[in-house]
């Protein structure tokens, strides 16, 4: 073999060498690599951790009018990383920790119902998001949180997005929480490390990438929470519907669901657009709970159009006309 082929052949093996050294170590050291991982990804997406000694910690990135994006049950913020660069360029986004979930605190006799939540959230918004109205998103168990929140504080949301969001009777009417209702058995309670894969395809429909480390470390993390997160659960289903408590609500919203949803029930949708008396509704095809995830530039762009459409309206004094 001349010295050029040798050079060559030693140039090529590189790559491959360092590729096994990176999957050699995340089974060695998932912990560690799910940690290099993430900050490795915020970094890519434009966010930076803030917060850690807060009751919410924190991401942020962008500049612009805030929005606020709150995760789901069982989740964190980073289920809104891989959507931010997307939207960080228009807005500036802020996705916190919920206590009991990510990294924020875990007190076994705190109050984790949508109510408290809620005012969870208040304390959050008024530390970092300024003292105007806010944009608010969330997915799941965070959109019931921004949609009460909307309700309860008017004057502080200036639009809602809404993402498979529970809250109402129809979601609730699905095949894993009528397993609840009937066992206390749910896909999102994730009892041994095992049961995590069970989770993820349960909640999603189109595949996404997770590392191995990354994953390992949210099973590990999902496995010890589970008292604590049965907890909440609990609080949680024991929390008033928004149709228990409003007729019709004013915020502008734009809801959106995935027809593949197996947590919650895609009639949920029609459910929200018969509340709010401005609303855009979008049904997504081949999704499933975490439009976020699953499809995330597309889920932007629907988003940011909204968000036009909104400012348009608004420039001529026109009101959103409600849509399905």
């Amino acid at each position: 073999m001349s010295m050029t082929s040798l050079s060559l052949a030693v140039l090529l093996s590189v790559p491959a060498l360092l590729l096994l050294l990176l999957l050699a170590a995340e089974r060695i050291a998932p912990l560690p690599m799910a940690r290099a991982a993430m900050a490795l990804e915020r970094a890519r997406c434009g966010l930076r951790r803030h917060g850690a000694d807060e009751a919410m910690p924190f991401l942020q990135g962008g500049a612009g009018e805030v929005l606020v994006l709150v995760h789901g049950f069982g989740a964190d913020k980073d289920n809104f990383t891989r959507i931010a660069p997307y939207l960080t360029p228009h807005y500036r986004v802020l996705l916190p920790d919920l206590p009991g979930f990510g990294e924020a605190g875990r007190d076994p006799l705190g109050h984790y119902s949508i109510a408290d939540q809620v005012e969870h959230l208040r304390t959050f918004l008024e530390r970092h998001a300024g003292p105007g109205p806010v944009h608010l998103g969330g997915n799941s168990m965070g959109g019931f949180i921004v949609a009460q929140f909307a309700a309860r504080y008017p004057e502080r949301v200036a639009s809602l997005w809404l993402l498979d969001a529970a809250g109402t009777a129809a979601a609730q009417d699905s095949q894993a929480l009528r397993g609840y209702r009937d066992s206390g058995a749910l896909p999102l309670l994730v009892r041994e490390e095992a049961d995590f894969s069970q989770m993820l395809a349960y909640s999603r429909h189109r595949h996404f990438f997770l590392p191995y480390a990354v994953r390992t470390a949210l099973a590990r993390r999902a496995a010890a929470d589970f008292g604590l997160h049965e907890k909440i659960m609990q609080q949680v289903a024991a929390s008033p519907l928004l149709e228990q408590q409003y007729r019709t609500l004013g915020t502008p919203a734009l809801i959106v669901w995935g027809e593949r949803d197996r947590i919650l029930h895609p009639a949920g949708a029609a459910a929200l657009a018969a509340l709010y008396a401005e609303h855009h509704s979008i049904m997504m095809a081949d999704i499933g709970h975490l439009p976020m995830l699953e499809a995330p530039r597309r889920c932007a762009a629907d988003y940011r159009a909204f968000r036009q459409q909104l400012a348009q309206r608004g420039a001529a004094g026109v009101r959103l006309t409600a849509s399905a």
